[in-house]
């Protein structure tokens, strides 16, 4: 596994999306990411599979500390009062006395952002959170957000066909994270002639090329979903080799 260093913690640069798992397959999915060596999971009080991911990860035997978890509040719940609660709630379901990273899901309407940041600086001030952080905002929107907190990371979709170099270039410039989720397009890098190529040079899938082009930026970070044993494996696979700046290159160049 390699790392993202941000704001001095280092983060496992491949995470394990959730969205969408559910039942005893969500339970399964991330046991059997963790017992591969994945330790970054991913998932969301709106995703209603919490409960399974805790049970995943009690079942996996890997030592809580080992492993960086996220959860995200729903903007339905941006009040300060029910920020906290549903934190609470979602830390239960976790069977964990903290998360890594809390995330603000979606840009808000209604409550101003302070709220709900100065409602997830308390529970990060007693330990229940670690990392605050943000998901599919603005370059504007992060830099009014750090005003009330230390952001760690903006969550937003990223992959071959849709840049995010304004993101990237702040990510960098403030030193968060720009964690991408459906790093494979929902799959539809997987017949890309290009990112075909790419991989074969590597003997790797052009989903493998696709995940290691946003791995190699620096504060970049993919949470791809998988379930099956074949495709965890497949997207943990990717850390014994690197594509050259050319490659890079002819990637980044699909997105524009």
């Amino acid at each position: 596994m390699e790392y993202q260093t941000v704001k001095g913690e280092k983060v496992p640069s491949l995470g394990l999306g959730t969205y969408r798992l559910t039942g005893e397959a969500c339970v399964r999915a991330v046991g059997r990411a963790l017992s591969m060596g994945y330790r970054h999971v991913d998932t969301a009080q709106m995703y209603g599979n919490e409960a399974e991911v805790g049970r995943g990860i009690e079942d996996a035997g890997v030592d809580r500390g080992e492993i960086f978890l996220t959860t995200k509040i729903w903007p339905s719940d941006f009040a300060h009062d029910s920020a906290i609660r549903k934190t609470r709630e979602s830390l239960k379901k976790l069977r964990t006395q903290y998360v890594d990273l809390l995330l603000m899901h979606w840009p808000g309407d209604g409550v101003p952002l302070g709220e709900t940041l100065g409602a997830m600086r308390e529970l990060q001030e007693e330990g229940s959170v670690l990392h605050i952080g943000v998901s599919n905002f603005s370059p504007s929107l992060v830099e009014e957000a750090a005003e009330h907190a230390e952001i760690f990371c903006n969550q937003v979709q990223y992959h071959p066909y849709r840049s995010q170099a304004a993101l990237l270039g702040q990510a960098q410039e403030m030193d968060y994270l720009l964690i991408a989720y459906t790093p494979l397009s929902r799959g539809g890098v997987g017949q890309d002639t290009t990112l075909k190529e790419i991989g074969e040079t590597h003997n790797k899938t052009a989903a493998q090329a696709a995940l290691r082009w946003l791995l190699q930026q620096d504060k970049v970070i993919a949470i791809p979903k998988a379930t099956s044993e074949e495709h965890l494996r497949e997207n943990l696979d990717i850390f014994d080799f690197e594509l050259s700046d050319e490659e890079m290159d002819r990637i980044s160049s699909l997105g524009r």
